[in-house]
Formats: structure tokens, sequence, C-alpha cells
């Protein structure tokens, strides 16, 4: 195990990671729907009795990204979530929102009413992913940030990187191409969110608004990520020259990365059949309601192959609008070799943590939500 395959092997990790959050926000998608998938009080609480099984699994591996991105690649942490503090703080706020939603809406006492909790809980599934899918896009779009290691020996301020204007981070909202990835990570939580509840809730009234709201949301979906994409592969990427550390643009850089690395282009090709195959056979079967494994197992393949473009083959993944040369490589971002070479040898549980979490999914899921469940008693 070398120094430069440790990078790599943590970089592998995090992305598997992100993509993973991707779809779980299946929870935040169908939040988003609330009303419109339920329509009545009945079935709203159908709705949130579906999601909220699982809504634990995805706040878990939101901090768990953050965690893994921390200890492994902590230069990235420390610009992007010390300087873009007010995009990531917003993040958080919608997912605290939401844990706290599920848990007082119902309760006695509650003087805010299910109403507003419930507000909460759309908030969080329209900013949640929308933010997400922004704060994502500055990896192949580029932050204003500036690097200056020097600063550490400052003992008045040492501090390596500072944002380069007033706005931290909230300058991200005003590049259109990152409220396009935002959109399209929005629209196909929203997707991933009726397949779930269609899988999960054992009622023709909600599949069949779920299968007529599952057009118009992939519709959108197609049209901000087919731009986002094609735009990202026709465009100058942020690569770095591995013998002079030197950052420089060049011309199809993400595109080149893909050809480069051609087994990611078939997984990527894969990711975008299974997704499509999972929306277009539910839409043609009335009986058929497991969409959202093939739909899920493409969104992961997917969301995997676009951030291992932006991270390996000598490519800046946190790129600086500001100072080009301040750009962040998984080469000079990264920890020590000694803690990235011990985090490994931790990170070999973690199969036995995901064959733990499929068994509890199994278990809760194991029986469909039905009309007469939430009439005996309702979780939320």
């Amino acid at each position: 195990m070398t120094y430069v395959f440790l990078q790599h092997y943590w970089w592998f990790l995090v992305s598997l990671l992100g993509a993973l959050l991707v779809f779980l926000m299946f929870v935040q998608g169908a939040n988003s729907l609330i009303a419109s998938l339920g329509r009545t009080p009945e079935g709203m609480r159908m709705v949130l009795n579906s999601t909220g099984r699982k809504w634990e699994i995805t706040f878990t591996t939101l901090v768990t990204f953050g965690g893994a991105f921390f200890a492994s690649f902590p230069l990235f942490y420390s610009t992007s979530f010390g300087g873009a503090y007010w995009v990531w703080m917003l993040i958080l706020l919608t997912f605290v929102l939401q844990a706290v939603s599920y848990e007082f809406q119902n309760k006695l006492g509650n003087i805010l009413g299910p109403k507003t909790f419930r507000f909460f809980l759309v908030l969080n599934g329209v900013l949640g992913p929308f933010l997400i899918g922004t704060a994502v896009a500055t990896f192949f779009n580029g932050s204003n940030f500036v690097i200056e290691k020097a600063s550490l020996m400052d003992q008045m301020q040492p501090i390596i990187s500072r944002w380069a204007n007033a706005s931290n981070g909230l300058d991200a909202v005003l590049d259109p191409w990152n409220l396009m990835l935002g959109f399209a990570v929005l629209f196909l939580a929203r997707i991933l969110g009726i397949l779930y509840v269609m899988n999960n809730v054992n009622d023709e009234d909600i599949r069949s608004r779920g299968s007529v709201r599952l057009v118009g949301n992939t519709v959108a979906f197609l049209i901000f990520f087919l731009a986002f994409v094609i735009r990202t592969l026709l465009k100058d990427g942020y690569a770095l020259n591995p013998q002079s550390g030197e950052i420089f643009m060049e011309p199809f850089k993400y595109f080149n990365n893909l050809i480069a690395m051609w087994p990611l282009l078939i997984l990527l090709l894969i990711g975008v059949v299974c997704v499509l195959y999972g929306i277009g056979r539910t839409l043609v079967s009335k009986t058929y309601v497991k969409g959202i494994w093939p739909a899920g197992i493409g969104t992961v393949l997917t969301v995997l192959v676009l951030l291992l473009i932006v991270g390996w083959n000598n490519t800046a993944y946190y790129p600086s609008n500001a100072d080009l040369q301040s750009s962040l490589t998984i080469q000079n971002s990264c920890s020590s070799e000694f803690t990235l070479r011990t985090m490994f040898y931790v990170s070999l549980l973690i199969p036995f943590v995901l064959a733990y979490i499929a068994y509890c999914w199994y278990s809760l899921d194991k029986k469909k939500i039905t009309k007469e469940e939430i009439s005996e008693g309702e979780v939320y």
C-alpha cells in the first residue's frame, strides 16, 4: 500500500459515501411530496410513516460523509466547511428541522401543531437535496478561496485558508451551472422518493398518484442533469501536473478522464440505464413497484463515477476561482500516510456495517404500510 494508493482509496470511499447519500435522499424527495402523494390526512400519515423508518440512515450517512472528508482530506474540510459555512449550516439546519419534526409533530404539548412540523419536513425535502447538489457542483465549477500555508506560522491568526469574499459560500447559488446540478439532485430525490413510497406503501391511490408525479419529475430531472453533464464534459477542467504540482486548465478534462479510465465510463452508462429502467418499467407496468432498486443502484453508480472523475487522474477536485494554484487535489489536501493507513484497516469493518444496515432495512420493510396499520396506531 503506497501513499498514492491510499489517497485514491480514500477518495473512492468518500465518493461512495456521497453516492449513497444521494440515493438515501429519497427520504427528502418523498417528504417534498407529502401532500401531493398522500392528498388525504390518512394518506399523508402513510407517506410520513414510510419515510420515517429511514430518515436516521440518511442523516447518519450525511454525518459520516462529512467525518470521512475530515479524516482523510482535512484541508478540504477546513476550507469548505470552515469558509463556505453558510451553505453547510443551511444544509445542517434543514436536517435538524427534519429530525425535530419527526419526533415532535404528534407529541402531546406540541403548541405549533402538526402542520408546522410537516412544513419543516417539506422544507428539508426541497432545500436539503438542492443545496447539497449546489455544493457538490463547486467540485466542477470552483469556489472563491485562497490557501496560504505560510499563515500557519502566524501566531496571531494561524489560518491556512480563507474565503476570498464576504459571501462565505453563498456565492455558489449565483452560478447557474451550480443551480443546474442542485435542481437535478432535487428532482432525482423526488423520483427516488416516489419509487420508494410506491414500493413501501400498499395503497392503490398513492401508487396511482405516484405514477403521475413520476412523469413530470423525470422530465425535469433529465433536462437539468443532461445540461449539467454535457456542459461539464465539454468544458475546460482543472488538471494537476504531477511533477511540478502546478494546476492548469485542460480542455475537455472530465471527458478525457472518462476515456482514460474507461471502466468508469461503462459504469456511468450502466448507472444511467438502470435509473431509466427503474422509472420506465414503473410507468409502463401498473403492477411493478420495485423500481426503487434498479433506480437506486443506478443512482449510486452514476454519482460515484461523477465524483471519481473529479478527483482521480490528476484532477483538482476543489478548484479555486480566486487563485488557481490554491486548488485542492487528493495529493495536496490529504492526511498523513500513517493516518490514511491506520484508517484503511478500520475501513475493513465497513462491509459488516452495511450488512447490518441491509438487515435492518429488510426487517423494517418486510411488512408494507397499509391503511389498517395507520388506523391501529401511527408512528409519525
